[in-house]
């Protein structure tokens, strides 16, 4: 099926029914005119042979633990799409084979390993190349993840990708997360390089009940992040429950899983 024809169908993961829309809310991606399209990443490149990337997961991985079988494979296989995506698309500006590694794929996967996500239903909010949540499908088969981009062209790629690499735990949709989010509900919501957590969730302040614990994925400043946004945060509801910092192999730089439960988890 080509998702230009048909947006594949997802079930309702919870809400009760339809809700209206808030009036601040913008209509979905689809309506929106596309941006044009950019060459940027491998111009005068060739993109790495899947050995090469192959390597680098495991050079990322080398100390990590409990990976389910063909995991590294799956990605290896899935990081090439992506590099040759970025081509054509504006995916990703990481590019060398140890950083997609170790920044989308490691990053993903310890994210992973602080929220528990078995049976739950589960978000990815601005996926890009599909980061965290084709990652996300690939290790955990028994959970079914939507990924989010309100950026057309990405969003059918995304879900191109998807359907080329038979993975039937996922979908993408081309649409606004608050558009999304006033008609389903989420047990994990995962942001990933969206906005700074202040902004994350005035973004979601409207559908704030339709979530249960909202995970974002950050780099250094991520204290710096959660300081600035404590009066926000407060006020909307969203209480900091977990903050697991880990540095990336190879002097990549440090980073923090911040696991926010949200007003939808109130009393859980």
């Amino acid at each position: 099926m080509n998702p230009d024809d048909a947006t594949p169908e997802v079930p309702n993961t919870g809400a009760s029914g339809p809700t209206e829309r808030p009036d601040d809310v913008e209509p979905a991606a689809e309506a929106q005119p596309e941006e044009p399209e950019e060459v940027i990443a491998f111009e005068g490149h060739t993109l790495p042979a899947f050995d090469e990337v192959r390597s680098a997961l495991e050079w990322a991985f080398t100390m990590e633990e409990g990976l389910p079988p063909s995991f590294l494979d799956r990605c290896a296989e899935h990081a090439l799409l992506v590099l040759d995506g970025n081509t054509r698309l504006n995916l990703t500006k990481i590019v060398e084979p140890r950083e997609v590694a170790a920044k989308h794929y490691l990053d993903a996967w310890r994210a992973m390993r602080v929220v528990s996500l078995l049976g739950r239903s589960v978000l990815d909010i601005g996926t890009g190349g599909g980061y965290p949540g084709v990652p996300i499908a690939l290790a955990e088969r028994d959970t079914k993840v939507v990924l989010l981009d309100s950026v057309g062209k990405k969003a059918r790629f995304v879900q191109e990708t998807i359907e080329a690499m038979g993975i039937t735990n996922a979908v993408c949709l081309p649409e606004r997360a608050e558009d999304h989010l006033a008609r389903n509900r989420y047990e994990v919501v995962f942001m990933r390089a969206v906005s700074s957590v202040r902004e994350n969730v005035r973004t979601l302040r409207k559908v704030r009940h339709s979530l249960v614990d909202l995970v974002m994925l950050k780099g250094p400043s991520w204290s710096r992040e959660i300081r600035g946004a404590e009066r926000e945060a407060e006020r909307l509801g969203f209480r900091l429950d977990t903050v697991w910092e880990h540095e990336l192999p190879g002097e990549m730089g440090q980073r923090a899983v911040l696991v926010y439960r949200a007003p939808g988890g109130a009393g859980l």
